[in-house]
């Protein structure tokens, strides 16, 4: 890797210009006109673009997998801003490493060559999607997307895009009501099912796909239903590398290097993909370029989501309040990074499983340094983003473990305080916190009433469900958010670490 920029005029990304390009920047060795499409990939953002087709690309570039290009989807009419800026350079990201040691590179990946128009109905992508070259279809659309019932767990049938997708099957709204079309269309032409590749956030997440796709279409047709649950195949997955949004920052970034692109991406120098070997109708060999194919994935991604997607809660709903933008800069306030270590080895880490070549506290410190590291400008409102989805996901369930066997909550009832009082919607010092949930109007009104009455927050039973029943939890978490109300957050991480 190198961090030598350059200072030409930066040229527009697009095929025409790859092989002008500064020559410090890395760039498709294959043909990218002789690929064949055999991924279709559902939430072009980001991280699918450092994760997921990265890894494929790889392959490409040793010569390997030049069926199995991708073809981006996605589902709202706000994905077609992003459908266009990437089909102006011809599908092309440019993704800069930000490596703390090495210092920053820039590479560009062509493993995607297409992104099906986005029209009301989704008729173009079910129609993509049911032919025969399509053997995975792939997701990336957050924790939160996958219609699940938060005290349950069980598929939530009630909500009105699920309902009109059940009434209304030929013209979906969901992701899964357009696998579902896809699925039928196949069956009804002889083509074999695909393989739903969930890369969200969630545990067992393969199995919470399969849950989803599956209800929904009993709803509509049963027996369609029972064959997409025979022939489809939903492998467990875990994915991770931190990758923060764009903006004008990462946009400038990759003008240093030379490229004008408009939806650049930067990256962590580090990446994991832990998949369960179950795929329907063939896959890539993705092993070849790091991934690991193993029948322990739940055991991966306890440790992943259990250590870092909790450890980020932990960090950002404090440093929001504190006003601390990044991080990075989060865990360069003492009270904080102290409160992250000793809630995660204390009250976290006990409830992990090691996995080969890696014990939960040699992970709990290769967390800390990649959560520190100052190039990677990782906002807290990023990560803080959809808490009633990632609290309930991430450290709820760390909750009742540490019930079931009596440990300390003390850290983590802190956390749901920190979280409650993130959630009244203005910082310490008096700044607002602008929406940042799908529910905040309902939360805000909730937060606001627990500063008086902290068991208000407890009742939420759609997040919380009995856990609120018991005491140890209950009256840690009053005792964390009054303290947090009347003195600050600063008092409430010294008082938890002292």
């Amino acid at each position: 890797m190198t961090n030598n920029k350059q200072n030409a005029t930066p040229l527009k990304l697009s095929n025409d210009t790859l092989s002008a390009l500064p020559a410090n920047i890395k760039r498709p060795k294959y043909d990218r006109a002789s690929l064949t499409p055999g991924i279709i990939h559902i939430g072009l953002g980001n991280f699918h673009r450092a994760h997921q087709s990265w890894y494929l690309h790889r392959l490409m570039q040793d010569g390997l997998a030049q069926d199995w290009a991708i073809i981006g989807a996605g589902m709202r009419p706000y994905d077609e801003a992003q459908r266009e800026k990437l089909a102006s350079q011809d599908y092309l990201t440019t993704l800069i490493e930000l490596d703390p040691e090495a210092g920053t590179s820039a590479e560009v990946i062509g493993s995607m060559i297409d992104y099906v128009p986005i029209v009301e109905g989704n008729r173009p992508l079910i129609e993509r999607m049911a032919a025969a070259d399509i053997r995975i279809v792939a997701l990336t659309i957050t924790e939160g997307g996958y219609y699940i019932d938060p005290a349950s767990k069980g598929f939530n049938a009630s909500h009105p895009d699920i309902i009109h997708d059940a009434e209304n099957p030929e013209t979906p709204v969901t992701a899964f009501g357009v696998i579902i079309a896809a699925l039928k269309l196949r069956r009804e032409r002889g083509i074999s099912a695909f393989t739903g590749l969930c890369c969200d956030n969630l545990q067992g997440n393969g199995a919470i796909l399969r849950q989803t796709v599956v209800s929904l279409a009993k709803l509509s047709d049963p027996e369609l239903a029972d064959w997409i649950d025979k022939n489809s195949s939903f492998p467990n997955s875990m994915v991770d590398c931190i990758v923060p949004a764009t903006g004008p920052n990462e946009i400038a970034m990759a003008r240093e290097f030379g490229v004008d692109d408009a939806v650049p991406v930067t990256h962590e120098s580090f990446r994991q993909w832990v998949i369960e070997d179950d795929f329907c109708a063939g896959r890539p060999e993705w092993d070849k370029a790091g991934a690991v194919f193993t029948d322990a994935v739940h055991d991966y991604e306890a440790m992943k989501i259990r250590i870092l997607n909790a450890g980020h809660q932990l960090l950002a709903n404090a440093g929001e309040l504190l006003g601390l933008e990044t991080i990075a800069d989060c865990m360069a306030h003492p009270s904080l990074a102290k409160f992250l270590s000793k809630a995660q080895h204390e009250e976290i880490a006990p409830y992990v499983k090691a996995v080969p070549d890696m014990k939960p506290g040699d992970y709990i410190d290769l967390i800390g340094r990649r959560f520190a590291n100052p190039a990677i400008l990782d906002t807290t409102r990023r990560v803080a983003f959809d808490g009633s989805s990632r609290h309930a996901g991430f450290i709820l369930p760390i909750l009742q473990d540490a019930l079931d066997a009596g440990g300390s909550v003390e850290g983590l009832s802190l956390a749901e305080a920190l979280w409650a009082r993130m959630c009244a919607g203005t910082r310490e010092d008096g700044s607002e916190i602008e929406a940042n949930d799908p529910f905040w109007d309902n939360l805000v009104a909730t937060a606001q009433l627990a500063k008086s009455t902290p068991q208000a927050w407890l009742e939420m039973s759609q997040t919380y469900g009995d856990l609120a029943e018991h005491s140890s939890f209950s009256s840690a978490f009053e005792k964390w958010l009054t303290l947090i109300w009347e003195e600050g957050v600063e008092a409430a991480l010294k008082k938890y670490a002292s």
